[in-house]
């Protein structure tokens, strides 16, 4: 039960309603163990013998203890999920932290509908028991043992005969953790499986219903659906096995009580109040038992889910600051890579192949090469998204593995080729980089990236909602935005992954206008795929197989490669100035 152990350390936030619920959950049951002898008083001392102050007394003490189980019942109740929903939240929080802080490489293995699952059902799974579980076990514990030593305290021969019985509840107890720990790890990867063939086909339903799949994945979905509702089957049969043998052991329990208890009874050693409340103690030991077998399934699925939430908590990631790491100073914007080597985790081989070259303060380097060359690769290594396998990238002279991440990236500004809008304003998108900047500011980075225009045509401007990733933007308006936002950091390093791709001629025309003018100054990275990109560079990179081919200005380039040549006229034949 590791898993389980490593979240009571998220309880010591809480020790004030954890103590509470704890002191309720006593009280409730101290209250449940006193009302056996109410009983034995009421029958013996009240009944019997006729004595009706003595039967007032008693229910006057049941009234009471009916009243303090039910306060303290709600109390146990309350702090107890308050306790649980305050780890709940420090879980959430601090698994959405891991996953911020790990690099490109984790995300790159995860299936999103998976992490999805961690952090809400598991979690879900986790909380459940330390709200309500893991009080319902410190309980039994308690009731089981007050409600033995009670039996003690009546009659011990007859104490004996029903202890015979516990070893086999035990041993049936034992199987079924057993047996429900695996089922409740399988449930849950199951469940995985389904969210991230439901993630994935939300995020893709234009391409579902443009391809007209829509049968396929309904059949893929229920495919999934099935496999969880099979676990889910084995898992109750095996509970529905439980029970009854459960309920067995008891009423095996019970027999031997009212028939030897009732033969003690006649022969006068036993009294009928006695019998009566030791019925009464014996429904409490067997209550126990009961709340086990719950108790064990819940812990079992608890620890499952618990440590699948500490797989993801004691990921490493790949790319960190180093414990000497430095802030690193404003950048002029001078790039080198010096015999870069670096290959994804779990590739064959390696992406990008003993690469060096200079990029110059203020210089638009494009990056060209056939796909599966190496472009995007190099582009990430810049800003350290991934490590390199071997060699060294330096802005400056400095290696970047010697300075934060933070100071890092706040010099880059990045374009991506898939753009990504977040929920908000348009306002709001175009700062992520930069909440506190002015509407000025949004408004001249806007107008350099050709977006004011139609920004001013929506609803409401640069206050109008854009909907999830983007809905009723077109591709080149969301570019647009993408491309504001890098701006609006006035990066002194600025990266653009086919930044462009998603818009006309016309407007990428008005866009390279206004970049020719705001790349003075910045060393500008481009993946190109126009024609007029490639002329304007200051220096053409070009990639083949990972490796450097061949590097210089269009012109160079034309007269000494080959390659260069071919590329042109595969990929940006027909295109015009």
């Amino acid at each position: 039960m590791t898993g389980i152990k490593r979240t009571f350390t998220y309880l010591q936030k809480y020790l004030l309603p954890t103590a509470g619920a704890l002191l309720s959950l006593l009280l409730v049951n101290a209250a449940n163990l006193v009302s056996p002898k109410l009983l034995q008083r009421l029958i013996d001392d009240g009944i019997s013998d006729l004595n009706m102050d003595v039967v007032w007394g008693v229910v006057i003490a049941l009234i009471g203890v009916a009243a303090v189980r039910g306060i303290f019942n709600f109390l146990q109740g309350y702090l107890g999920e308050v306790t649980s929903q305050g780890v709940a939240y420090e879980l959430r929080n601090s698994i959405f932290e891991k996953l911020q802080n790990l690099s490109f490489s984790y995300h790159d293995r995860s299936h999103t509908g998976k992490l999805m699952t961690r952090m809400t059902s598991d979690v879900e799974l986790v909380r459940m028991f330390l709200g309500s579980g893991l009080l319902h076990l410190v309980s039994a514990i308690f009731l089981l043992i007050g409600t033995i030593v009670m039996l003690f305290t009546l009659n011990w021969k007859l104490t004996l005969l029903v202890m015979l019985i516990l070893p086999g509840v035990g041993l049936i107890f034992m199987i079924f953790v057993k047996k429900i720990m695996p089922m409740s790890r399988i449930v849950q990867q199951k469940l995985g499986t389904l969210n991230t063939i439901l993630q994935e086909n939300l995020a893709g339903m234009r391409i579902v219903k443009a391809f007209a799949r829509e049968g396929y994945e309904i059949e893929r979905y229920g495919t999934a659906n099935i496999d969880l509702l099979d676990a889910n089957i084995s898992m109750i049969k095996l509970f529905t096995a439980f029970f009854p043998l459960v309920f067995f052991m008891g009423n095996i329990g019970m027999v031997i009580v009212i028939g030897m208890g009732g033969l003690l009874v006649i022969n006068g050693t036993l009294t009928l109040g006695e019998l009566v409340a030791f019925t009464g103690y014996l429904i409490y030991l067997l209550m126990p038992m009961f709340m086990m077998g719950m108790i064990g399934a819940m812990l079992s699925r608890a620890e499952a889910s618990a440590q699948r939430l500490f797989d993801v908590l004691d990921a490493k990631s790949e790319v960190e600051d180093a414990p000497d790491a430095i802030s690193l100073p404003k950048v002029e914007g001078r790039v080198e890579l010096r015999d870069v080597r670096f290959r994804y985790i779990g590739a064959e081989s390696d992406v990008v192949k003993d690469l060096s070259f200079v990029a110059e303060p203020g210089e638009t380097i494009a990056i060209l090469g056939q796909t599966g060359a190496g472009k995007s690769s190099i582009i990430t290594l810049i800003p350290r998204f991934y490590d390199v396998s071997d060699g060294a990238v330096l802005i400056d002279g400095k290696d970047i593995r010697e300075v934060t991440l933070d100071s890092l990236r706040s010099q880059i500004g990045i374009v991506l080729q898939e753009t990504t809008l977040f929920t908000g304003t348009i306002r709001e998108n175009i700062a992520y980089g930069r909440p506190e900047a002015t509407l000025e500011e949004v408004t001249a980075v806007a107008q350099a990236a050709q977006a004011h225009e139609f920004i001013l045509e929506q609803a409401e401007g640069y206050d109008t909602p854009v909907g999830e990733r983007g809905v009723g933007l077109s591709g080149g308006q969301k570019q647009r935005i993408a491309i504001a936002r890098a701006l609006l950091l006035d990066p002194r390093i600025l990266i653009m992954d086919d930044s462009t791709s998603s818009v006309d001629a016309e407007t990428e025309y008005k866009i390279q206008q206004a970049l020719e003018e705001l790349q003075k100054g910045r060393t500008t990275f481009i993946i190109a795929q126009r024609i007029s990109t490639v002329r304007s560079a200051d220096k053409i990179l070009l990639l083949d197989k990972g490796a450097l081919a061949a590097e210089g200005t269009h012109k160079e380039l034309q007269e000494t490669s080959e390659l260069y040549m071919e590329i042109l006229e595969t990929q940006f034949a027909g295109q015009e100035d």
